[in-house]
């Protein structure tokens, strides 16, 4: 394996200077720092990430706690995959690793703090499936770097990112009255989450904007799963009056309700007409297509990166980052040609 010493001496600069345009590029010139560069790739040098840490104070390593609820597969979520291959991409490209943090049961109320320091990890992106222990809210409390994705929390270096899940709402129930839909129902996330809380409460103030009336038996809570999604979708069939439309609040809910649909004789959207929340990669190849409000997945990877990355070098905690959402527009809410 290559040495810093004889990358120097190829270089002809100091050791120092090599370590420098690893572990602090901007103090060295550009025309030194692509020499080295050029002439490590060459010789197939690597720093020591043991040394580099010892310089810079830094493991350059952030974690990610998960938490998912035992009793769900969180895991094979297909929006909380996209939304972790947006956050690896933005972090290695600001040199760091991404470490899972994981811990047996039930974790004890500083386990994930433990974790952190045990590992030496110089921040922590949490990503909020459905539940929520004091463990974590601990974690956002201890002062290291932390960034939580769709669930706020408070700490003096904790900030959040997530989506606008109101207006996005909003628009979903906008665009089934625009289709002349007028009995429009909805299958809600967990009423305990901040999205699924937040989707309601935009669906009932577009309802009261449009003046529509408020049915409770139009509004049936799911859980973010396909499962899930087909059982509401049921019990909407079988209340008195069927709705038009319904605005479900997750992609993969609003497929289990497509085929809660077919499997009742019906068809979307000539009969009901269907718009999904998240823009998952299989809402466009769903029969008829799925039309869905889109969430900026890579945008929640870079965002969470650069706010925990900045807090990390030593910037105060950013404001919480709200995204856009926009209406993509398939064939489950409007009328085939």
């Amino acid at each position: 394996m290559a040495t810093i010493r004889e990358l120097a001496r190829l270089c002809g600069v100091s050791p120092a200077t090599v370590s420098r345009v690893f572990n602090n590029p901007k103090v060295v010139n550009a025309k030194t720092r692509e020499q080295v560069l050029r002439t490590a790739r060459q010789i197939g040098y690597l720093p020591n990430e043991s040394a580099r840490t010892l310089a810079t104070k830094k493991s350059f390593m952030v974690g990610l706690v998960w938490d998912t609820d035992h009793r769900r597969p969180g895991w094979r979520h297909p929006f909380f995959q996209e939304i972790l291959i947006g956050l690896k991409t933005a972090l290695s490209g600001r040199g760091y690793h991404l470490l899972m943090l994981a811990t047996s049961g039930e974790p004890t109320e500083d386990a994930y703090v433990r974790a952190v320091r045990r590992h030496n990890l110089d921040g922590v992106v949490m990503i909020d499936s459905g539940t929520w222990d004091p463990s974590l809210r601990q974690l956002a409390e201890s002062g290291i770097p932390c960034v939580s994705l769709d669930r706020p929390v408070q700490g003096p270096r904790a900030t959040y990112v997530t989506s606008d899940n109101v207006g996005g709402a909003h628009l979903a129930v906008r665009h089934l009255h625009e289709q002349g839909r007028r009995a429009i129902a909805t299958i809600t996330g967990p009423a305990h989450t901040r999205p699924g809380a937040e989707r309601l409460q935009g669906y009932q103030d577009e309802l009261a904007r449009l003046g529509l009336p408020r049915r409770p038996e139009f509004v049936v809570e799911g859980d973010f799963y396909l499962s899930g999604g087909h059982a509401a979708m049921r019990r909407l069939l079988e209340a008195g009056d069927r709705p038009d439309a319904v605005f479900v609040a997750g992609d993969e809910m609003a497929v289990g309700a497509l085929v809660a649909i077919g499997e009742a004789g019906l068809k979307v959207p000539e009969d009901i007409a269907l718009v999904g929340f998240d823009d998952i990669e299989v809402a466009a190849l769903v029969p008829p297509g799925l039309t869905t409000v889109a969430q900026d997945k890579d945008g929640f990877g870079t965002a969470a990166a650069e706010a925990v990355v900045s807090m990390i070098n030593g910037a105060d905690a950013p404001p919480p980052r709200i995204l856009p959402a926009t209406l993509v527009v398939r064939g489950s809410s409007t009328p085939p040609l």
